[in-house]
């Protein structure tokens, strides 16, 4: 079942009973085994995408890797898509191969490859030989997140895996691992402790057993995210990946963090790797020596190293590299410079891009807003809208007649709303879906006696009321007092009151009170937080 984008139509009716039976049935498949979920969109948005794997003999036919909801399939460049993980462990996917031996035997790598707030897992390392049809998870169970697989072009039972290992905590499966039996077995390949994985692996093309690979030192508690350590850095093995050896000369000197690498397929003695560093030393460093030493072009970096942070060099020109970021740049001079890719009518937030090796003017790209792709690279972009893709963190429905409605806040794409069913003949369509606000939507509320009054939120507590008949959008986030800052959650926390349909509930490190619809608020708590420094809480064994 695709996450976040179906409808239990029966659900609501089934919710009392679930509740408050005297039975207190316990919740299992059995017991919704009769209830058939429909979908009912939208796919007027995308959602964040996470790599994609191209069939090398024929680029119409491809994969999708979405970091929050599985992996669709095209064989006719995107006219249609299928999903065909819908039904195994994972709905986070942070990478997809193809085997450039044999395109129907496809690797994934679940659990999204990032350091994000909202950030999904995984449960390890699948593959599939009939092209997708079917999936074995083959093990690395407890990586959490994985952010490369490679597998050797002469040899299609040698496989690398770049696992992150858990973002919450120590240990896992966590590092390079090397399979020689095609998945039968794991080895541990490149170790570095329990709090560093690695973060990516690129081999040289001419020699497959040089590889290089960049650790990536992290961890996430709810009150931080630190993004790097001693332990991040460049390896290099050339004995296909029995023995390591750090290559940082010319690299900073100081704790790194995320490290994205490429290597030019025109001339694969050139390295490129983006560097996330303390002190501001982050940058864009080049080696023309096979990582001998390190040159620092610039000082580019993506916007958030945590996020984004991969690098794809053109495979026709081989000073022209592409920075995945918020924005994402081209440089044409080896990182010397950077311009703005083209963005006209598409999503900013790059995660994932492939390019055409017969025709450096076609591309792909995936990032938060779905998937595009361009012939005339990135003058302009088609978008795919046809893939349910979009991440709902909450929904909500309410009580309008014929039929009733369904809203939901989004990742990055919006809060919208749309219509559990229609009258007309080909179901729902996108134009039947409306934006409520826009940015990251949370948890919107809906006036249970005049299902025109919508509640929508974007980050930090932002709040506005629509009118949807009149079109009317009224900012009503409590205003803070003179001298007073208050602390509002990414993910602010919002309700109407089941006692007054005109009462609502919203708060920071404070709770706020409306019996107006937001028109003025009463404060009704003091802070509420533990009033600890989160700079004094320990992370990894060390403030």
């Amino acid at each position: 079942m695709r996450d976040k984008l179906y409808l239990l139509t029966g659900l609501l009716v089934l919710m009392p009973f679930l509740l408050f039976s005297q039975e207190k049935e316990k919740i299992s498949e059995e017991l919704f085994s009769g209830i058939n979920a429909r979908c009912i969109g939208p796919s007027v948005t995308g959602g964040r995408i996470s790599d994609f794997a191209v069939d090398p003999n024929d680029h119409s036919r491809y994969f999708v890797a979405v970091s929050c909801g599985n992996v669709w399939k095209t064989t006719n460049n995107g006219v249609t898509f299928t999903p065909v993980f819908d039904n195994y462990g994972s709905y986070s996917i942070g990478c997809i191969t193809i085997d450039p031996n044999n395109p129907f035997t496809v690797w994934i790598g679940t659990g999204e490859n990032n350091s994000q707030r909202s950030v999904g897992w995984g449960d390890g390392v699948y593959k599939s030989t009939d092209g997708g049809n079917s999936w074995e998870n083959v093990g690395l169970k407890k990586s959490e997140h994985i952010a490369k697989i490679i597998v050797d072009p002469r040899n299609s039972d040698v496989i690398y895996v770049a696992a992150q290992g858990p973002l919450w905590g120590p240990g896992g499966d966590r590092g390079l691992y090397k399979s020689t039996d095609g998945g039968s077995t794991w080895e541990l390949s490149l170790e570095i402790s329990e709090n560093t994985g690695v973060t990516d692996v690129v081999y040289d093309p001419r020699d497959p057993d040089v590889l290089y690979a960049a650790s990536y030192q992290r961890r996430r508690h709810t009150w931080t995210l630190i993004n790097g350590g001693p332990e991040s850095a460049i390896y290099k093995s050339v004995d296909a990946g029995k023995t390591w050896n750090k290559i940082n000369k010319g690299l900073p000197g100081v704790d790194l963090g995320r490290i994205g690498l490429a290597i030019s397929p025109v001339d694969p003695d050139i390295l490129y790797a983006i560097v996330e560093a303390a002190e501001d030393k982050s940058g864009f460093y080049r080696s023309s020596n096979r990582g001998a030493s390190w040159e620092r072009r610039s000082d580019h970096v993506s916007t958030s190293p945590q996020y984004y942070q991969e690098i794809v060099c053109d495979p026709n020109y081989v000073d022209r590299v592409y920075s995945l970021s918020t924005y994402t740049m081209i440089t044409n001079d080896g990182g010397k410079s950077f311009d703005r890719l083209g963005l006209s009518e598409r999503h900013v937030d790059d995660h994932a891009l492939w390019i055409n090796p017969d025709n450096s003017e076609h591309l792909i790209i995936g990032g938060d807003g779905g998937v595009y792709d361009s012939f005339d690279r990135g003058e302009t972009w088609r978008f795919f809208q046809n893939m349910p893709i979009t991440q709902f963190y909450r929904i909500q429905a309410d009580n309008d007649k014929p039929f009733y409605n369904v809203y939901g806040g989004t990742q990055d794409n919006n809060s919208l709303g749309g219509p559990s069913q229609t009258t007309s003949e080909g179901g729902i369509y996108n134009q039947d879906w409306i934006f409520v606000v826009g940015g990251d939507g949370y948890e919107p509320q809906i006036d249970p006696t005049n299902p025109d009054i919508i509640y929508g939120q974007w980050q930090y507590g932002n709040l506005i009321r629509l009118d949807k008949k009149t079109g009317e959008i009224t900012g009503i986030k409590p205003i803070e007092e003179e001298g007073e800052q208050l602390k509002w959650n990414w993910d602010t926390p919002l309700l109407i009151s089941p006692h007054s349909h005109t009462r609502l509930y919203i708060a920071a490190d404070k709770v706020f009170r409306s019996d107006d619809r937001g028109n003025t608020w009463k404060k009704i708590s003091d802070d509420l937080t533990r009033k600890i420094d989160r700079n004094q809480l320990e992370v990894m064994g060390k403030v």
